[in-house]
């Protein structure tokens, strides 16, 4: 399937800059494009690539400023990487034109489920007691969706999925394989030289347009809702405990932990293998830098932190650059201490 730089700049509302007939019919990295594929520049760290790139047509920024000629068409955005995403929707949105519809064979679904118009049930599926399916939902091959569950529409649950009972996902959600949604939070009383297991009774509540990667774990909550709001993206590996909620649009990166009843504001940023502990609040624009470890609340609005325990970020670096010089500051103290005795000796 080919596309010209004048439907492609249509669809972007980009400006061209060459031939509007050029035409592609593959999309690649701008490192290793060829003829007849197209790329994007978004980081000024591959700009080099520019100028030797193979490739038809490349995305660009309106402010870009060419160091020298190019040979592809170029089409100018207001964000590069905005509009390439765009382009790679609509794509994926036409190569699933005919999307799956309808219950595979060797897949079980309860008599009394619910499943609204264009949903799908891939093989060795198991759809529980009550639950209920949005239209032009998907639920993938090996999936396993708990009692009184609800689903809305449009929303993806790839193969090998556990939604535990009582859960609720809303619409446009995406969960990828391996992710379990609902287990037991992390709770034990001490009593008597061991720990009792405490009862977790309440669920897992996911609104619309949340993306949770694969082999995440959202435990359900205690009593009440583990929360998961709308337009929160979540990488792969991800642990959230019991009674966390995530506020909107906040992103979390690979492998970082959340402690029970934490409460995460509004966009949100928090880098891989960050961990916060438990019964603290973290304000909205919060940015926390890959490995920090929170320990207090963050109250103040857009705060950046790093390090173990985490604090103000340039503060951080600032100590950092100490650190770093602390042989050599040791060894004028000695020095100096040296001179000073020398010195009292003389008197």
């Amino acid at each position: 399937m080919k596309f010209t730089a004048q439907q492609i700049a249509t669809l972007v509302q980009g400006e061209i800059e060459g031939d509007a007939n050029t035409t592609v019919q593959a999309i690649a990295k701008i490192e290793d494009s060829k003829d007849g594929s197209l790329c994007f520049l978004a980081n000024t760290k591959y700009e080099d690539y520019l100028y030797t790139t193979q490739a038809s047509i490349v995305l660009i920024n309106k402010d870009y400023i060419l160091k020298k000629p190019v040979k592809p068409t170029l089409i100018r955005v207001k964000d590069a990487y905005s509009a390439f995403a765009t382009l790679l929707q609509t794509y994926q949105e036409i190569i699933s034109s005919k999307p799956k519809v309808g219950i595979e064979s060797h897949s079980f679904v309860a008599s009394d489920a619910v499943l609204q118009e264009g949903v799908y049930i891939g093989a060795f599926s198991y759809i529980s007691e009550k639950v209920v399916i949005g239209q032009q939902s998907k639920i993938y091959p090996g999936s396993f969706i708990g009692e009184h569950v609800s689903i809305g529409s449009h929303t993806i649950i790839h193969p090998g999925v556990k939604i535990y009972k009582d859960c609720v996902i809303g619409d446009h959600v995406i969960i990828h394989s391996g992710a379990v949604i609902g287990s037991d939070g992390f709770g034990f009383a001490y009593e008597n030289g061991k720990f009792n297991k405490i009862p977790q009774l309440g669920n897992v509540v996911i609104e619309n347009d949340v993306e949770i990667g694969a082999n995440c774990s959202i435990d359900r909550a205690t009593i009440g809702s583990t929360l998961i709001k709308k337009g929160a993206k979540l990488d792969n590996l991800i642990q959230i405990a019991h009674n966390v909620e995530i506020g909107e649009n906040t992103v979390i990166a690979a492998q970082a932990g959340i402690s029970g009843s934490s409460k995460i504001g509004n966009h949100v940023m928090i880098g891989g293998q960050a961990g916060i502990v438990g019964h603290i609040k973290i304000a909205a624009g919060t940015k926390i830098n890959a490995q920090s470890g929170v320990s207090k609340e963050i109250k103040e609005n857009g705060t950046s932190i790093t390090g173990s325990p985490a604090f103000e970020y340039k503060s951080a670096l600032k100590s950092q650059a100490v650190f770093k010089n602390l042989p050599s500051l040791l060894q004028r103290v000695n020095q100096l201490e040296q001179a000073l005795n020398e010195l009292q000796n003389k008197k």
